[in-house]
C-alpha cells in the first residue's frame, strides 16, 4: 500500500471527533492515539492509526479534502450513513449504487463539521 496514513485539520476537535467515533465505528475504525487537544488517530489495524484529524492550526483559509473509507459491505456503507446524520451531517449523496464508478461501488457522501466530502463505499455485489 502507497498510502500510510492522511489527517485533516479541524477547527472543533471534539466536534471532529464525536463525528468520527461515531461513523467510523460501523467501518472498524477506532480511536486508537489521543492527543487532544491537538491530535487524535483512528485505525483498523492494531496500533496504526490510518487516519488522523488535527487541531487546524497552520496556513489559512478552507480547503476542501475528500477521503473515502472502505466499508466491508453495503449495510456497513449504510450504517455508517445513519451514524452521520445522528451527528448532524449534511448529507451530499445517500447511499446509491454509482455505475460509472464500477459495477458494485455503492457509497455514501456527507460533510463532516468542517465541510470536508466523507465517504463510505463499499465494493461487494451485497
Amino acid at each position: 500500500m502507497l498510502l500510510s496514513h492522511i489527517s485533516l485539520q479541524c477547527n472543533d476537535l471534539t466536534a471532529s471527533a464525536a463525528f468520527y467515533d461515531a461513523v467510523l465505528a460501523p467501518l472498524g475504525g477506532k480511536r486508537q492515539l489521543d492527543f487532544a487537544p491537538h491530535a487524535i488517530g483512528y485505525g483498523s489495524l492494531p496500533d496504526m492509526p490510518e487516519f488522523w484529524i488535527g487541531l487546524f492550526d497552520s496556513g489559512e483559509g478552507f480547503r476542501e479534502a475528500h477521503i473515502a473509507f472502505a466499508a466491508e459491505s453495503r449495510a456497513k456503507v449504510d450504517e455508517f450513513f445513519s451514524a452521520a446524520l445522528s451527528q448532524g451531517a449534511e448529507v451530499l449523496h445517500e447511499p446509491r449504487l454509482w455505475p460509472d464508478y464500477g459495477p458494485t461501488y455503492y457509497g455514501a457522501f456527507v460533510r463532516d463539521p468542517d465541510g470536508n466530502n466523507v465517504e463510505a463505499v463499499s465494493f461487494t455485489d451485497e
